[in-house]
């Protein structure tokens, strides 16, 4: 063996060693990991789309349709539920402070945890909260640690029982880079028994 190529093998083992000792296997998969990697996380970011939701009322079951507009900032969330016809049914604001929920003509109802609020304001559980990674793609595990789903990986649990589905997803991107269209969320409650939601985002503007 030349000194040459014996110097070079002597320096790349320590770059290889130190490579491969921050490697950390993937809990979720691959895929998953690759997104996280590229498609990035907006903590400002401007939605607005369509939603439908069933649930079970006092007497019978219930199927309400809509939209929605959600305004996204590191500080306040402020989500406005919009009827068929464009009135304004609800707003709700989450901050670092609380949460808040006014419809119209009742007085404004507030509360720390903001699900359990649109649960009891509204009669069926909006999970605000867990929305905020959600529909853009990601969720967060019983670890903390955020997962990103994509086409190929479109199923995830969140910890604290949605189930989520990826539908539809935007065309003609990469896969780690496409971002959600449509999701599903279905979930049993005591409150109003099983209770699936439909959103479909029409329109996406990060800041």
């Amino acid at each position: 063996m030349s000194w040459c190529l014996a110097r070079a093998i002597a320096i790349a083992t320590p770059l290889l060693l130190a490579g491969c000792a921050t490697v950390t296997p993937p809990e979720h998969g691959a895929a998953g990991q690759a997104a996280i990697a590229i498609r990035p996380f907006h903590q400002a970011i401007d939605m607005s789309g369509r939603l439908s939701v069933r649930y079970q009322g006092r007497t019978r079951e219930e199927a309400l349709h809509g939209s929605f507009t959600w305004s996204q900032s590191p500080y306040l969330t402020t989500v406005t539920l919009l009827s068929p016809l464009g009135q304004t049914m609800a707003v709700i604001n989450v901050s670092p402070e609380g949460a808040t929920l006014q419809q119209g003509g009742q007085q404004t109802r507030t509360a720390p945890n903001v699900d359990a609020l649109t649960a009891e304001a509204l009669g069926w559980p909006l999970p605000v909260a867990g929305l905020r990674d959600w529909l853009q793609g990601f969720t967060v595990d019983n670890a903390g640690k955020r997962f990103a789903a994509t086409p190929s990986s479109p199923q995830v649990a969140s910890k604290d029982g949605w189930q989520i589905h990826y539908v539809a997803w935007e065309d003609n991107v990469p896969s780690a880079q496409s971002r959600p269209k449509r999701i599903d969320l279905a979930r049993s409650t005591e409150q109003a028994g099983d209770v699936s939601l439909r959103i479909v985002i029409d329109t996406w503007q990060p800041h």
